[in-house]
């Protein structure tokens, strides 16, 4: 399968990113409002377009239906007041091509189309707003939220009901535990709890629900066990009505009926996991980023999963080239169980990642532009955006020294 593909122009932020290429690691850094989420939000909506086009819950005129682009699915990230007359986007998927100008969608099947081989995913949209799940029951509580933060808070919910039993969190050896009676999580670590999520510290209340969701559909992917219950409320929604119709045709026999049932459940069966996080190094302790990262990373290396992440942080920008660099050695080590072992300790061997699988792209706000960043010795460059700050950093400290010995 080729490696989708997008392309944003005058949108929003983004002037123009050029191509950017999704792979099995792609991984989006920069300041403030130079929009990272905003590519991840484009990506996550053409993925999800691509995945609704091959089980046939939409056709291609439904999506190309003036302003239907716009209304629905960029309303559902809320960019929809990001798009301008003379905005462009090109999406090049597994087996769709998209094409938006001058306010038409245009949808085409890929030349590269390998449809047979096309493996359904799961999309998991992981929003900074996370936080705010804690001291919520459901999405209703929050009117002014988007659709796809109550989906999430959907995914959320799904998961705490299939906990069974305690789930430890990668971080201050903290457990987490689903209160099923009052419907609230609990922690508790070493010398403490168990208490409220609600109570306990920022961190905490961030990463859960990242680490609960993203742990959860992993494993269903990986174990084959793809529950209704896994399902989005608009797929449940959809899956129950097929399946009426199905009943309610009185032309059908009932081996018909079984036959036509076991097709539609495959089509709603996904074999991928598509994990897209926005900052996972929110309120978090440099050594817990690096932490959750490892773990990020290790849900996403079944085939064929991916992990897309927006941050503004150096650490974690430094555990995924730990990743790369563990991949390198690894290779090189082969036959050596004493160096397999040493390595092992410094990065977990599921948790590595080759760089011809991983693409790190810095987005500049000021230019409005997106630049791949460049490897050396198979990480990422030193010379980069986050780079340059702590560099300045360092800059400044040394004026202050100047300026004090001159007293």
């Amino acid at each position: 399968m080729h490696t989708p593909r997008i392309r944003i122009q005058n949108f929003g932020p983004i002037r123009d990113s050029g191509w950017i290429d999704i792979k099995k690691v792609t991984l989006f850094l920069g300041n403030q409002g130079s929009g990272k989420s905003t590519v991840a939000k484009l990506i996550s909506t053409f993925l999800w377009m691509e995945k609704a086009l091959y089980r046939g819950d939409y056709s291609t005129k439904q999506f190309e239906r003036k302003g239907m682009f716009r209304s629905q699915r960029l309303e559902y990230h809320r960019i929809e007041n990001y798009l301008a007359s003379q905005s462009a986007i090109e999406f090049k998927g597994e087996i769709y091509d998209f094409s938006y100008s001058k306010g038409d969608l245009s949808i085409s099947e890929s030349n590269s189309s390998q449809g047979a081989n096309y493996r359904l995913p799961q999309i998991v949209y992981i929003p900074a707003e996370r936080n705010f799940i804690s001291y919520i029951k459901s999405s209703k509580e929050l009117k002014l939220s988007s659709d796809s933060f109550n989906a999430f808070i959907d995914d959320y919910s799904v998961t705490k009901s299939s906990m069974n039993g305690g789930v430890e969190l990668p971080i201050n050896e903290s457990m987490l535990e689903y209160d099923k009676l009052n419907d609230r999580m609990k922690i508790k670590g070493p010398g403490y709890g168990p208490i409220f999520l609600s109570e306990a510290a920022s961190g905490f209340q961030s990463v859960a629900p990242l680490f609960l969701v993203s742990r959860h559909f992993s494993q269903m992917r990986e174990s084959g066990n793809d529950k209704s219950g896994d399902m989005s409320s608009d797929e449940r929604a959809r899956f129950k009505k097929q399946i009426e119709e199905i009943y309610d045709n009185a032309d059908l026999t009932e081996e018909q009926r079984n036959v036509a049932i076991s097709v539609l459940s495959k089509k709603f069966k996904r074999k991928a996991f598509i994990n897209i996080v926005e900052e996972p190094e929110q309120n978090l302790f440099p050594s817990s980023q690096s932490a959750l990262l490892y773990e990020l990373l290790k849900f996403n290396a079944p085939e064929p999963n991916k992990l897309i992440v927006t941050t503004h942080s150096p650490y974690i920008v430094g555990a995924l080239s730990l990743a790369m660099k563990a991949a390198e050695v690894k290779a090189q080590i082969t036959g050596r169980a004493d160096l397999t072992d040493r390595l092992n300790e410094v990065v977990q061997l599921d948790a590595i990642v080759p760089a011809q699988n991983v693409a790190i792209y810095e987005m500049d706000e000021k230019e409005g532009s997106t630049a791949p960043l460049s490897l050396e010795y198979g990480v990422p460059s030193d010379k980069n955006y986050l780079n340059d700050l702590l560099g300045q950093l360092d800059s400044d400290f040394d004026k202050l020294l100047d300026i004090e010995d001159e007293m």
